[in-house]
């Protein structure tokens, strides 16, 4: 039972799990700018605001920072896998987002006259813009720190 007790106290996996709740969940309302509704499915959405991605990694990465200190193997690790996955995020990711506009499009214009052959399946939100990368990296960073204030590991 200690284990599932350490488990639960664990402030670096704590902070990056925080760090990603709350990202998923403030895409609920940030939606709310271009289509004055919330949506909940967005809890479960890939891409938009913030990105849950760089959220994540950078609550670890602050975290183990506390945790850890700045010249451990640990932090190294934790920002080198943050800064691959935040430039996953705005660059691959984004990028396959855009191609899936256009292919969706295309496909919308080839079939326009035989509807039941349109398969326009393909999910266009799966990236971040660098703003978004911000203020997830930004949101991640002050989650962490929040955490780590209320636990005392700070």
């Amino acid at each position: 039972m200690e284990y599932i007790k350490d488990f639960f106290l664990n402030y670096v996996l704590i902070s990056a799990v925080l760090g990603w709740f709350i990202a998923q969940f403030l895409k609920i309302f940030t939606s709310w700018g271009s289509t004055k509704k919330i949506h909940i499915k967005n809890m479960l959405a890939n891409g938009g605001m913030p990105s849950s991605h760089s959220s994540t990694v950078l609550a670890l990465t602050t975290a183990c920072a506390v945790q850890e200190g700045l010249s451990s193997p640990y932090f190294a690790i934790c920002a080198v896998v943050s800064m691959i996955v935040m430039n996953d995020a705005f660059g691959v990711r984004y990028e396959t987002g855009e191609q899936a506009k256009i292919i969706n499009r295309i496909t919308k214009e080839l079939f326009s006259g035989k509807p039941e052959e349109i398969n326009t399946g393909l999910k266009e939100l799966v990236g971040h813009t660098p703003f978004q990368v911000l203020m997830g990296a930004l949101l991640g960073i002050v989650v962490a720190l929040g955490y780590g204030w209320i636990v005392g590991a700070l």
